[in-house]
């Protein structure tokens, strides 16, 4: 199937730009709503929701994608990309989205594991041997940061690196003994601008300890930026290469980079938060540079959160994965690599809500389905720290893509809204 969009007449197109507000698209899509099985009407209220979200500063902006079969059946921009330049925002316009770079570095994973390269249940430390004494953590010297640590009884595998069960922490985002450890020995959580290389942080990464036993847990970790390395070792290619002469070129997805070429630079959306009252600009921390798709060495390549790229562009990753591998003639898995990677990998260990993790994305329970919200039993999703979401559904074949640029929004509840106003708008 195709995800794809008649353009709009040149100067229709470019009156739209000109004359932009919220809520109106920059394109028109291939399939009216009603021929894929969707309300237009009930698909409006998306409009409604984002707009009243946008007058009570809940967000910025925002660009919302609804696809069904394959087919854009909804594509807008609302609100502004940039306040402090008055750019309203486009449907073209690119993100960083952060974790939703996992699933990502995942299908790489799977792709080389289809080629015999690996077997999942191998210790990462026959590929980077600095993991070969795994320790997991047992307390904290306040005063230096240093820690003390037990050895485990078990290696860290490459299934436990994809499913976020290596017991692995994530400095930034972690409890504050971990922050601590990753900060003193100098970590790069997810991006940056200096001059590194995922190597050098690694093998940095290796000699620190876990929260707990591989295997025992599910703990939300930097494991993917360790299997990004892996692909690296084992494709004899850098990740970004790698990432566009597998991935993004076959794909057509022509808008996702780890660090963007000049000529796309104005189209990415800064990061935002609300002070007094007014969106501005969220100023860079210590622990990371906002600024890293555009400015600085460019050279690390973080599999876990990494990546920026387009409502469009995540559109036709996701839909490949409905189509059970394949798109436009192009077949990066196989309709049984699909199927493993759909299964829950980590039986209950995220409790009784229905929740599960295969091996690429968060999955929706039965449970977890019938609770309301969640569209249907099977459905994948994730979402990015600097506020951007997704989720597709196999059952109903939809996609949605929420895209946001914003932190610290305690108020922003769009993200569940969307998903509701989607599974609503279906008529079939």
């Amino acid at each position: 199937m195709k995800i794809s969009l008649i353009k709009l007449p040149v100067f229709l197109f470019s009156a739209l730009l000109l004359f932009g507000c919220q809520g109106v698209p920059v394109s028109q899509v291939e399939s009216s709503a009603a021929d894929e099985g969707m309300s237009e009407e009930r698909l409006n209220r998306i409009d409604s929701m984002l707009t009243e979200a946008i007058d009570n500063d809940q967000i910025p902006g925002a660009v919302a994608l609804v696809a069904r079969n394959g087919r854009i059946v909804y594509l807008k921009a609302f609100g502004m990309a940039d306040n402090e330049a008055v750019r309203n925002m486009r449907t073209d316009d690119i993100f960083r989205i952060a974790s939703q770079t996992k699933a990502i570095t995942s299908t790489a994973v799977m792709m080389l594991w289809e080629e015999g390269k690996f077997s999942l249940d191998d210790p990462i430390s026959r590929y980077i041997p600095e993991f070969v004494h795994p320790m997991v953590f047992k307390s904290l010297n306040e005063a230096d940061s240093s820690f003390t640590a037990t050895p485990t009884t078990r290696p860290i595998t490459i299934r436990n690196l994809i499913t976020h069960t290596s017991g692995i922490g994530y400095g930034m985002i972690d409890d504050d003994n971990f922050r601590k450890i990753y900060q003193k020995a100098g970590i790069i959580d997810a991006f940056t601008t200096r001059d590194v290389t995922i190597e050098d942080n690694i093998k940095k990464l290796a000699r620190l300890p876990l929260h707990h036993e591989p295997g025992a847990a599910f703990t939300y970790s930097e494991g993917l930026d360790v299997l990004g390395y892996l692909i690296e070792i084992v494709s004899g290619m850098p990740l970004d290469q790698f990432f566009k002469e597998r991935i993004f070129d076959p794909l057509g997805m022509e808008d996702t980079y780890f660090y963007l070429p000049e000529d796309k630079t104005n189209r990415l959306v800064p990061v935002e938060t609300l002070t007094d009252g007014s969106w501005v600009k969220y100023q860079a921390l210590p622990t990371y540079d906002t600024n890293y798709p555009v400015k600085g060495a460019k050279r690390f390549f973080s599999g876990g959160g990494g990546l920026s790229s387009t409502a469009m562009d995540y559109a036709t990753f996701l839909q490949m994965y409905l189509n059970k591998g394949e798109l436009n003639g192009v077949r990066l898995l196989s309709r049984t690599t699909i199927q493993a990677i759909m299964s829950n990998q980590v039986g209950d260990l995220l409790g009784d809500s229905g929740a599960g993790y295969g091996l690429a994305f968060g999955l929706v329970g039965e449970k977890l389905s019938a609770t309301g919200g969640q569209e249907s039993t099977g459905t994948f999703y994730w979402g990015g720290y600097f506020n951007t979401q997704y989720f597709a559904d196999p059952v109903e074949q939809t996609i949605g893509i929420l895209m946001k640029q914003t932190q610290d929004t305690p108020t922003d509840e769009t993200g569940s809204k969307f998903q509701v106003l989607v599974g609503q708008a279906i008529a079939d």
